[in-house]
């Protein structure tokens, strides 16, 4: 009796993501906590400029970064936090002076924990009786919280800082190249 093994060959999914290296210390990340225009898990979908009046009225320092959704698990501080065209970018610094801080820290480098998730009060929101979904037009944003399992697909960490000695000098070789060329 003869066997014949043969192997199937995996179809390649094409996705098209801007690569970027970044300037990230050892214990910052970057990611999108919301994308506009893109309906979540439970239905909602979040307009352009919904995170506008909260952020402008309370400040960066008054939304916490938590660990999955935990009000007792603060886990660091947000940095940088805007809308732009794709969504709500953030960048944050995680504490590693506390033990859950080192441990998301090293899940992030592992790759074993990528999404974020924003919590908040809606104040101001408009339902499409044809599909269901609403649209949250202004929102009061409380907390972004690194997590496993985000109700918004594609709201996650982009990139975390230097992992290693030769991502340190791709960085500065992108920075000498980009001076080099007037960027």
């Amino acid at each position: 009796m003869t066997i014949k093994v043969q192997h199937a060959r995996r179809r390649l999914a094409h996705v098209s993501a801007p690569a970027r290296l970044t300037s990230l210390n050892r214990d910052e990340f970057e990611g999108y906590a919301s994308l506009f225009g893109v309906p979540d898990g439970a239905g909602d979908v979040v307009a352009p400029g919904a995170f506008a009046a909260s952020l402008r009225k309370q400040g960066l320092a008054s939304v916490r970064m938590l660990y999955q959704h935990f009000a007792h698990e603060p886990i660091g501080v947000w940095e940088e936090m805007r809308e732009d065209s794709r969504g709500l970018y953030v960048k944050g610094r995680l504490v590693t002076d506390i033990e859950r801080g080192r441990d998301v820290a090293a899940l992030l480098r592992e790759g074993a924990l990528n999404g974020l998730s924003i919590g908040f009060r809606t104040r101001r929101a408009r339902r499409d009786t044809a599909t269901g979904l609403r649209t949250l037009l202004d929102i009061e944003l409380w907390e972004v919280s690194v997590v496993t399992f985000p109700l918004l697909q594609g709201s996650q960490i982009t990139a975390i800082g230097t992992k290693s000695a030769l991502a340190a000098q791709i960085r500065q070789a992108s920075a000498t190249f980009a001076t080099a060329n007037g960027e």
